[in-house]
């Protein structure tokens, strides 16, 4: 690992400790313009999603609904609570294909998102110690009076995520401020993940306020709209 890379795992809890979780289950609240632009308001306003750590896998119960999605890289199925198919789609990924901004989604298109999106987050950035990934850090940058120290991830094919190339933006603490990224399934649309609220679980230490925002330029914030709104209650680490 390179030195950014050591501070950060180090600060979120540690290798050795990660290297005996196998689940984190959360329940959240996930809101925002980017939802309402896709026909999905309150989709995800009260779920409970369970992120596998020792492979691409996620799995998420629908609060109040018959439903819950299985999200892996090459396979989303949609099945009741008693586990009777709804849907399934193949290669997700390919669904998207012509999607810009304003494109609406299904169901199975929300539950390939937010698989890939919420599989991303709670794996970093122990996810980055592992074969395939090429870390490197880049020249900081100044915000909220901190300088914050940035790793560029560069991902292995076989991970699906928003794109292959990422930056994560670390305080002087060693944990994660801001993620910096463009999504691929959204025709390039830029994000900057903003991180706070962080919470020790059994160890490992997770930011349970997620803000979602566009920019343009070097990084620059486009305030509004809020775009992705992410909190996060209770966590269970097995």
């Amino acid at each position: 690992m390179n030195d950014l890379l050591d501070a950060a795992v180090a600060a979120h809890g540690g290798l050795d400790r990660w290297n005996q979780v196998k689940s984190i289950t959360v329940d959240a609240s996930i809101t925002g313009a980017l939802l309402s632009l896709k026909n999905q308001d309150d989709a995800l306003k009260d779920v409970r999603f369970e992120v596998d750590t020792t492979r691409q896998r996620l799995t998420m119960d629908f609060t109040g609904q018959d439903k819950r999605s299985v999200f892996e890289p090459h396979r989303v199925v949609l099945q009741s609570r008693d586990d009777a198919l709804i849907d399934i789609r193949d290669d997700p990924e390919m669904s998207f294909d012509g999607h810009q901004l304003p494109t609406p989604w299904d169901d199975i298109h929300l539950a390939y998102f937010t698989g890939e999106a919420l599989w991303t987050y709670l794996n970093t950035p122990f996810l980055y110690t592992l074969p395939g990934f090429v870390t490197e850090e880049v020249a900081p940058v100044e915000t909220d009076g901190e300088t914050w120290r940035r790793l560029q991830v560069t991902f292995p094919d076989h991970i699906k995520s928003h794109t292959r190339r990422q930056i994560f933006c670390f305080g002087p603490d060693g944990l994660l401020r801001r993620h910096d990224f463009t999504i691929d399934i959204l025709g390039g649309a830029t994000g900057l993940l903003y991180t706070t609220g962080y919470r020790d679980v059994d160890g490992i230490v997770i930011p349970t306020t997620r803000r979602g925002y566009a920019w343009q330029g070097d990084y620059q914030l486009i305030p509004e709209p809020l775009l992705v709104a992410i909190d996060m209650g209770e966590i269970t680490i097995r």
